[in-house]
């Protein structure tokens, strides 16, 4: 029986990343028999070369790919126009600065085989950092029990259609991850061994704009939709785990509080809903 896999990429103002991420997207290991992919990049708003550098690359072998060059911008209005093209029985949402490794789309392909709701992601790591601050502080991030034993999702995570199929259109929303994440229950979602490398922004002030916003995702959905927030199973660290945590990495440690105080002060505060930090 054939099957088909979706993979929708949105992008704006990705130039300095698109090529990498589709490269390594078609150097995947082979999906498994009878399976075929699509991509659609879905470029929106972008005042550089994004849809450019993304039609230069060419699909490999079982995959097609489809830049779409939409003239607004808005990642949850590229999802909802992606959604809309693609055909896939499965579908993966992957951010355009991520890289996968090679095994991980065959892994998600082979966790979502039945025709029933079910989401998965891959084990986040993230990508090596120029400022000590990002350094110190992914190192420290990384072994957080959400981030190492959980099934995050953000960067990249993939669904059935019939999972897909629990909402119509993506609410505009600042968090579409923990949304996606947050429709299953924690027996409906699957971590995959496989790794994608995952970017975090650079110097101590975006790392703060970035995790503020973040935490106002989160309020955000309760605020919106509460009974998602039943499906919320991240572990509890507690102050024994924190301190052991602390005692194998103070400078980690150290640049994680402080970011997380920073974060209920308002020095770093952002005008827009959006903090990249690019």
């Amino acid at each position: 029986m054939s099957r088909l896999i979706s993979v929708l990429i949105p992008a704006h103002n990705e130039a300095a990343y698109i090529g990498a991420c589709l490269e390594a997207l078609f150097a995947s290991s082979a999906l498994p028999d009878g399976t075929t992919g699509e991509v659609l990049v879905l470029a929106n708003g972008c005042s550089d070369d994004t849809a450019l550098i993304a039609g230069r690359v060419s699909p490999s072998a079982g995959w097609s790919m489809q830049v779409l060059d939409l003239p607004e911008g808005g990642k949850l209005n590229a999802l909802n126009a992606g959604d809309a093209l693609a055909r896939g029985e499965v579908l993966i949402y992957l951010d355009a600065d991520v890289v996968v490794e090679p095994d991980l789309l065959p892994q998600i392909a082979m966790a979502l085989t039945d025709d029933v709701a079910f989401y998965a992601s891959g084990r986040p790591a993230v990508a090596p950092a120029v400022s000590w601050t990002t350094r110190a502080y992914g190192r420290f991030w990384q072994q957080l029990p959400f981030v190492a034993l959980g099934v995050p999702g953000f960067g990249l995570f993939a669904m059935t259609r019939a999972g897909r199929q629990r909402w119509d259109q993506w609410p505009d929303i600042i968090s579409d991850d923990t949304f996606a994440r947050l429709s299953f229950t924690p027996t409906e979602r699957a971590s995959v061994v496989a790794r994608y490398h995952w970017p975090m922004v650079e110097g101590l002030g975006n790392l703060v704009r970035v995790r503020r916003r973040q935490n106002v995702g989160v309020v955000e959905i309760a605020e919106m939709f509460p009974a998602l927030m039943q499906n919320d199973d991240k572990p509890r660290l507690g102050i024994a785990g924190l301190l052991r945590m602390a005692l194998h990495d103070p400078v980690g440690f150290a640049v994680y509080a402080l970011v997380s105080l920073l974060v209920k002060t308002p020095l770093f505060a952002d005008k827009t809903r959006w903090a990249r930090g690019r």
